[in-house]
């Protein structure tokens, strides 16, 4: 992406200009009216619009106002001579960053870029709340001393500071956004964003605009050019998560950016560069959903570069004590002021518990168990896990009875045994997760959508 168009019709001052901004190492492409300046920013994204007020064959609010239209965050300074300050103020109303009074002083003109420049990327960041996720997590940590962990650790390490495509396979709840951070925060890469996409979360309708971005009008209710999940994360990476939910239609289209590191937004007249490392992850087997014609094969081998399994709990052996401490201090202090431990006997119930829902249901035992207990030391019976911790009566929905009724047909029966155990492992799915859809579909092992619509069906 090219840093910034300079939009003035006098030669001898765009060159001046020009010299300066490149010489403060900006990339800088020029034009010398408004109509060549509007049809330049639809052609190409900017970072920056500098350009002259008052020229010939329209004026610098025509180039604010195509700039406007095709990017709304994209800053834009115009420059104005003594007479015309009035029209700098309607260009100020208008949207534009700033203005500068000819004739342009060349500090005051870089420090104007640098803090317009700041402002937007931080506008980025907020969009994409790396900010809050940096508060709230800081550096990503991952527990365990497994052998099984080790191993995935020591891959992720190695594979980071290349820039190759990883492939992260594991059951649902093992900690692969956890692994994908650590790729992006051990790499080159880690100053720039971190965009993590759920592909089962987004509605099949939306998700080419959420990842590849679109044009004015491209379709209704475009009213304004919007930059995609992979531009906004130029740079840095995206992680795909969920990657076997994509559309096929869609996952040609995502082939096509790691092959010529391009997006092609809805209604583009041209493919616009980005540069991007792909983490994606999946609980399915997408060598074998390949196979069977249900994901792209050339998509397949494009992201299995380096495939990093992550393991189970349940293979992690004395891991899951460790995790639990973790998340007891970590949860306690949040939700009680101080941090928890766990008695012997909370430690074996945790030993013996056989975590389907691996490191996520642990976390959530733990979080509950903080909520339940009556001091900061969580006992077995606090977990909710075995004979110790069956829910409590009163924190299930009434309404969900564990009672088969074994009339009619045995297929008639079966049918009724599979929706009530399905009604109750969708209830406890989203007690579990605090009502949270896309964590209570991650731990269940279903897409976003097959949950939604069994939500819907039980009336839950």
């Amino acid at each position: 992406m090219p840093d910034i168009l300079l939009v003035e019709d006098k030669e001898s001052l765009r060159r001046v200009l020009r010299l300066t901004l490149e010489h403060a190492g900006y990339s800088v492409s020029e034009c010398a009216d408004a109509a060549s300046a509007a049809a330049e920013i639809a052609r190409a994204p900017y970072r920056l619009v500098l350009t002259d007020l008052r020229m010939p064959n329209g004026s610098g609010l025509d180039v604010l106002r195509a700039a406007r239209a095709a990017d709304a965050d994209v800053p834009v300074v115009v420059m104005t001579a003594y007479g015309s300050i009035d029209e700098a103020v309607q260009a100020m109303k208008d949207g534009a960053h700033d203005f500068l009074q000819k004739p342009v002083d060349s500090n005051h003109l870089l420090l104007l870029i640098q803090r317009a420049l700041e402002q937007a990327r931080l506008r980025t960041e907020n969009i994409l709340l790396r900010e809050e996720w940096s508060r709230r997590y800081g550096f990503p940590r991952i527990v365990g001393e497994s052998d099984a962990i080790k191993r995935a650790v020591a891959e992720t390490q190695r594979v980071a500071a290349t820039d190759a495509t990883v492939l992260l396979l594991g059951e649902s709840g093992t900690g692969k956004e956890l692994f994908a951070r650590a790729v992006h925060h051990l790499s080159p890469r880690r100053d720039e964003p971190f965009v993590a996409i759920n592909c089962a979360a987004i509605p099949e309708t939306l998700i080419e605009s959420e990842l590849f971005g679109h044009e004015r009008g491209a379709f209704t209710g475009a009213t304004e050019r919007r930059a995609g999940k992979f531009e906004l994360a130029s740079g840095g990476t995206v992680f795909l998560d969920e990657i076997g939910e994509l559309p096929l239609a869609v996952q040609g289209k995502l082939l096509r950016v790691i092959e010529e590191k391009t997006v092609d937004r809805i209604g583009g007249r041209a493919p616009v560069p980005v540069d991007v490392r792909i983490v994606a992850a999946t609980n399915r087997d997408l060598k074998t959903a390949a196979e069977a014609g249900e994901f792209r094969r050339d998509l397949y081998f494009r992201l299995a570069v380096f495939p990093v399994e992550i393991p189970s709990l349940r293979e992690r052996g004395d891991d899951v004590v460790l995790l639990a401490r973790h998340f007891a201090a970590q949860l306690g202090k949040e939700l009680r002021g101080r941090e928890a431990s766990l008695t012997d006997d909370a430690i074996s119930a945790l030993r013996a518990h056989p975590w389907q829902g691996n490191v996520r249901e642990l976390e959530n035992a733990i979080e509950r168990a903080c909520i339940l207990a009556d001091s900061t030391t969580l006992d077995a019976r606090d977990l909710g896990l075995g004979a110790h911790g069956r829910a409590r009566a009163e924190d299930s929905p009434p309404e969900i009875s564990s009672d088969l009724d074994l009339s009619g047909t045995l297929a008639e029966a079966a049918d009724r045994a599979v929706r009530s155990v399905e009604r109750r492992k969708i209830a406890d799915a989203l007690r579990g997760a605090g009502g949270n859809k896309t964590r209570a579909a991650e731990s269940l092992g279903v897409s976003y959508k097959t949950l939604l619509t069994k939500i819907k069906d039980y009336g839950l």
